[in-house]
């Protein structure tokens, strides 16, 4: 196709329209656009990004089976990170303007600090340049720019907050808006050892404190939605698989400072699974905040508890304990962070429980640019 032919893409509902020369995909060209969709992985494994093709042909690229099936392409649907515009087209989605306040840059980083905290679980604490601080919403992620010219994935882990120069970090900075999102200097970073995983591997048995390292971010749409008009406003389930923890902490202790400021106390209930209690890395952190906060409430669940764990607590798939203790989804929010399969069985076993299926967000953690 040449490079000045143009096609018109078209959003609905909202109407808002822009052109491409169809060489970029369809996420692509409405990032470029000023138009922030929703999207994950940005590979076609996470499916994040789907939505409906309302009008015209798309070349559905990469798009992973996992992700987007067969039945899916036959009723019209193709993941926005891999399709490419064959004609005009109108796709139905949901714009998420909060993130276009945030620029998306390439940054040097050092590595400042390494905790292991599981045999699998490394928290990597990042510096920034002084001069070049990053902006982003709870909940978002950052790539790390690696040799093989391929990027890897990871949620941030600690909330906004303004990062003193010499080192000294205040508490999480309230942010309402995305304008008011403070800069950071450190970055907090929950990584998990993939077997056979390139970066990750190198990141346990070779990576060293004041090591250099290139970032890009930040990037995706996984972050508290607001729900304006509604008093009370809706309460929120968090369900984390793994290190599928790191985003939602770092929107639970947003969301905890600015309720300090304002008063604002939405419920939140948080079910974290794991396969051992090895895997709940940082469990003690969430029992404070269930202990210190009547809103919070936290539910660990194990799969596969070890005997050596005197597990006593809920075991089972963590989305199954959901759905044991809240039979009606309707009132909530989900916010679902985690491997693609629990993502998936959540989303489609909570709508067939009474959930809007636009109160469900996720983050599916892949292997490929999403290690969890």
């Amino acid at each position: 196709m040449s490079s000045t032919h143009t096609l018109s893409v078209t959003l609905s509902p909202g109407g808002q329209s822009f052109l491409t020369s169809g060489e970029e995909t369809l996420l692509q060209a409405a990032l470029d656009a000023g138009y922030a969709l929703p999207y994950g992985c940005r590979n076609g494994a996470c499916g994040s990004c789907k939505g409906k093709v309302l009008e015209g042909l798309v070349d559905h690229g990469a798009s992973q089976a996992t992700a987007l099936s067969m039945a899916d392409r036959a009723a019209n649907y193709a993941l926005f990170c891999c399709a490419k515009p064959l004609t005009d087209v109108v796709l139905a989605c949901r714009e998420v303007a909060s993130v276009t306040d945030m620029p998306v840059k390439t940054l040097p980083c050092r590595v400042e600090k390494m905790d292991r905290l599981a045999s699998d679980v490394m928290i990597l604490t990042l510096k920034l340049p002084v001069h070049e601080q990053l902006q982003f919403l709870p909940g978002q992620y950052i790539e790390f720019l690696w040799k093989d010219g391929k990027t890897r994935a990871f949620s941030i882990a600690n909330p906004p907050r303004d990062d003193r120069p010499d080192g000294l970090k205040t508490e999480p900075v309230p942010a309402v808006q995305a304008s008011a999102t403070p800069t950071n200097l450190l970055l907090e970073l929950h990584i998990r050892h993939v077997a056979g995983g390139e970066f990750t591997s190198h990141v346990f048995q070779h990576m060293k404190v004041k090591d250099i390292l290139r970032l890009r971010g930040p990037l995706g749409t996984f972050f508290l939605r607001e729900t304006p008009g509604e008093n009370p406003a809706k309460p929120i389930i968090f369900i984390a698989g793994g290190t599928g923890f790191a985003p939602i902490k770092s929107i639970i202790e947003q969301t905890l400072s600015r309720d300090k400021q304002h008063g604002q106390l939405r419920p939140m209930t948080l079910y974290w699974g794991a396969r051992n209690r090895a895997g709940l890395y940082l469990h003690e952190l969430a029992e404070r905040w269930a202990a210190a906060h009547e809103h919070i409430r936290y539910v660990p669940v194990l799969s596969e508890p070890a005997a050596t764990d005197h597990w006593t607590g809920r075991t089972g798939l963590v989305h199954q304990a959901v759905l044991e203790d809240m039979p009606t989804l309707g009132p909530f929010q989900v916010y679902a962070c985690g491997a693609p399969a629990m993502v998936e069985a959540a989303q489609r076993d909570f709508i067939a429980h009474g959930l809007p299926a636009e109160a469900f967000f996720a983050d599916a953690f892949t292997f490929a640019n999403r290690p969890n």
